[in-house]
């Protein structure tokens, strides 16, 4: 399966929000829209991506003062990006090396969407579910030597062992 496939089923909403806005913004944003991230847009580019663990580190750094700091400050600028065409194999594998839950899908310069853990995670399970299925379908009605496909039928009473 593929990145592309995985945004077709998710959809395409895009949650984002300018540099020079605030985290308490930010953090309206996220919990009122329950995401767990925004991409930061300067000048019709991404230049970076907020998640609730920037706004947690930020909480952090900052204490009392976290609502008043600046998106710019904090957010994780060039993230790694995934393409339409890469696999989703490739694309969990490199979650985990770069331990970032949150990928910006780049079509070039165009951003797609985002697939956070979680979705990658719902299109495995929805994949393997579906393997299983054609599996079973598969071995349920598998040939026998004739060609033929045997149907089990109901023992009766008066059948024989």
């Amino acid at each position: 399966m593929q990145v592309k496939e995985i945004l077709e089923i998710k959809g395409a909403v895009l949650f984002t929000i300018a540099p020079d806005k605030y985290l308490a913004e930010a953090v309206e944003v996220m919990t009122g829209q329950d995401v767990g991230s925004l991409i930061c847009f300067s000048g019709g580019e991404m230049i970076g991506v907020l998640t609730f663990r920037e706004v947690l580190l930020a909480i952090q750094k900052y204490g009392d003062k976290w609502q008043e700091v600046r998106i710019d400050t904090v957010i994780v600028r060039d993230p790694c990006v995934a393409q339409p065409e890469m696999e989703m194999d490739t694309l969990r594998r490199l979650m985990v090396e770069n331990h970032q839950r949150y990928w910006p899908v780049m079509d070039g310069k165009v951003l797609l969407g985002v697939l956070s853990f979680h979705d990658v995670a719902k299109a495995v399970l929805e994949e393997q579910s579906f393997e299983n299925k054609m599996l079973k379908a598969y071995i349920r009605d598998w040939p026998d030597e004739g060609g033929a496909i045997d149907v089990p039928h109901k023992r009766r009473s008066t059948d024989q062992p």
